[in-house]
């Protein structure tokens, strides 16, 4: 029985700006993505007989929404593949936490089963494939920190110092859609180039979450663990929310804020990637 193990790992959006809207209502970004040593990990075994099946529940998530599956599905009929695989999630990012969760199982789905399957597809091939399934799948399968746009499809590399995050789990489940469909979100941002974000720093003014503050109005708890993320560093939510984080220079530092937290607020620390850890998978 032949199986990979493939880590999942969560991501921030270290800033997040709304540039604009297009036609068919998609709307423009700026992100730069970061990928950290934390998430998910998925477990596929090889089946011979061609099928695909999910072999442990997902509370709240029905097999045909599932990305996962969806993902293995839209890779064995894009390449014609008649080999099928077992996948078992095992769950530790949350849904609707801004982290990137179902996207990043998406992404390991396609890299393990490039893998799995003997198909050798490159890596634009597969992150062309990822778009089909959500715009956060293509950084995951780029695998590397990127400054993106477009749609968060449109991405280049960049090179981020050494940094250890503490993000808090606000107990919500915040909705995408709800929060870039609202009418008071603003889509008019200054346009940047990835050399502003270099020189400027993640701390730097102008750097912001333009989905912040509309997020903290309808879920008041997140402004409460911003706030209190605040006392300790730069605090931000990172995607659409809930979680939020903030930087330090050393895992001490982070630990040193980790060890004050209150009973009543849940999080984690991780030290922030330079590469995905299936980057190899790919060509």
């Amino acid at each position: 029985m032949k199986e990979l193990i493939c880590p999942a790992p969560a991501k921030l959006n270290l800033f997040l700006h709304v540039v604009g809207r297009r036609a068919d209502g998609y709307h423009l970004l700026q992100t730069v993505f970061r990928l950290l040593d934390y998430g998910d990990t998925l477990h596929l075994t090889l089946r011979a007989d061609g099928q695909i099946r999910r072999t442990l529940d997902l509370p709240g998530v029905p097999v045909a929404a599932d990305l996962c599956v969806r993902a293995a599905h839209l890779l064995q009929s894009e390449t014609g593949c008649q080999l099928g695989v077992d996948i078992r999630l095992d769950k530790r990012l949350p849904m609707g936490g801004g982290l990137g969760g179902g996207s990043s199982d998406a992404a390991s789905v396609l890299l393990g089963l490039n893998r799995l399957w003997g198909l050798h597809l490159t890596r634009q091939q597969l992150q062309l494939l990822g778009l089909r399934l959500g715009a956060d799948v293509p950084v995951f399968v780029f695998g590397q920190s990127a400054f993106a746009e477009g749609v968060g499809e449109a991405l280049q590399a960049i090179t981020l110092p050494s940094s250890w995050y503490v993000v808090l789990v606000p107990p919500v489940s915040v909705s995408t859609q709800a929060i870039f469909s609202h009418p008071d979100l603003t889509r008019d941002s200054k346009i940047l180039r990835m050399a502003d974000f270099s020189e400027a720093g993640n701390d730097a003014a102008g750097m912001r979450n333009d989905l912040q503050a509309l997020v903290c109005r309808a879920y008041p708890v997140v402004a409460m663990h911003i706030a209190w993320l605040g006392q300790h560093g730069e605090a931000r939510m990172t995607g659409s929310g809930a979680c939020v984080f903030a930087a330090f220079d050393t895992e001490q530092e982070a630990c040193a804020v980790m060890e004050k937290l209150p009973g009543d607020m849940c999080g984690f620390m991780a030290r922030g990637l330079d590469w995905h850890p299936l980057h190899d998978l790919a060509g």
